[in-house]
Order: C-alpha cells, then sequence, then structure tokens
C-alpha cells in the first residue's frame, strides 16, 4: 500500500501526490475485484464512514435523507463478513466485477483530511447477466503511520436508476 515517510502524518499530507492516490484507488479497485474484501475494509479509518446516497439525491445527508448505503466501520465489517458468507445469495457464487478508476483528483486539503475526487465505471458480471455503475467518487483520506486510510468514501451515481441492475448487491 501507499506509505509516505519521513514527516508526521498532518506535515505530510501536504506531500501527498496525485500518483500516491490513484495507486492507492488502484489497489483498493483489485481487492474488490478479487473478493478480497477483509483486506479491503482494513483500508478504512476506525471512524470511517461509506456512503452511498440515492439516485435522486447525491448530495443526501444520511442524517436526514433516504440513502442506499450509510456504514461506519462497524457495518462495513459486518457487510465484508456477509458477502464472504454462502448465506449472501445474490453474490453466491461471487459476481465477477470490473472496478474502473479514472480523472483522479486531488481537491484540497481540510483540517488533517485530503479530499479526492474520481470517476468510476464498476462491471458486475453474473449468471450470464452483466451490470453496471457508473459515478464518481469522493473521498476523504487521511494519513496513518504513512499509509493512506480511507475517513469517507461517498459513492455519487450518476445513473437515474438503478435499472437494469435494480440493486447495489456488490461494494462499488
Amino acid at each position: 500500500m501507499t506509505t509516505i515517510a519521513g514527516r508526521p502524518d498532518t506535515a505530510a499530507l501536504a506531500d501527498v501526490r496525485r500518483a500516491d492516490v490513484e495507486e492507492f484507488l488502484y489497489d483498493e479497485a483489485a481487492l474488490l475485484d478479487e473478493w478480497r474484501l477483509d483486506e479491503w475494509a482494513e483500508l478504512f479509518h476506525p471512524g470511517a464512514r461509506y456512503i452511498v446516497p440515492s439516485n435522486d439525491l447525491p448530495e443526501g445527508d444520511p442524517k436526514q435523507d433516504l440513502v442506499l448505503i450509510d456504514d461506519d466501520i462497524n457495518r462495513i465489517r459486518a457487510r465484508v463478513e456477509r458477502l464472504s458468507s454462502r448465506r449472501a445469495h445474490r453474490e453466491y457464487p461471487h459476481a465477477r466485477t470490473s472496478h474502473q478508476v479514472t480523472n483522479v483528483r486531488l481537491v484540497g486539503i481540510e483540517e488533517d483530511l485530503l479530499d479526492v475526487r474520481a470517476a468510476f465505471t464498476v462491471w458486475r458480471f453474473r449468471e450470464g447477466r452483466d451490470d453496471h455503475y457508473v459515478g464518481e467518487y469522493r473521498y476523504r483520506l487521511r494519513l496513518v503511520d504513512g499509509a493512506l486510510r480511507i475517513q469517507e468514501k461517498r459513492v455519487i451515481m450518476q445513473m437515474t436508476v438503478l435499472r437494469p441492475a435494480g440493486a447495489v448487491s456488490i461494494i462499488l
């Protein structure tokens, strides 16, 4: 994983390059595509959130608006455990996925968090069917012991409806 050495985490955040962030996001995508979900969950900071707002309210606030997913670290781990089990009928056997990350931009630093935006397309293949999800990732990353960690991952889908997929049963 990406490490930035030599300075305290808050000072070193200014030294993070786009290439460092791209490598981190590509590694995250590979973990998801290879169904190495326990390792994926380790990318999150203990106070992290994974949010997928509804398609009709992409800027939705989970505290007051309906969202598709609003996971804290405990729910992230529970999601990983469920998806890794045979009881996750919609994803067992596991779908094949391809997470494609592009147009990575470092937006700014606020307090001790790096704001990052990236475009994504996620393809899901299962039982002769292919579904796709398209949108923008919005990350808030922090450095912990020189390594990037996810404080927040917000998945903004550009699709107006979830059809033909109909649901989000994989991790975007």
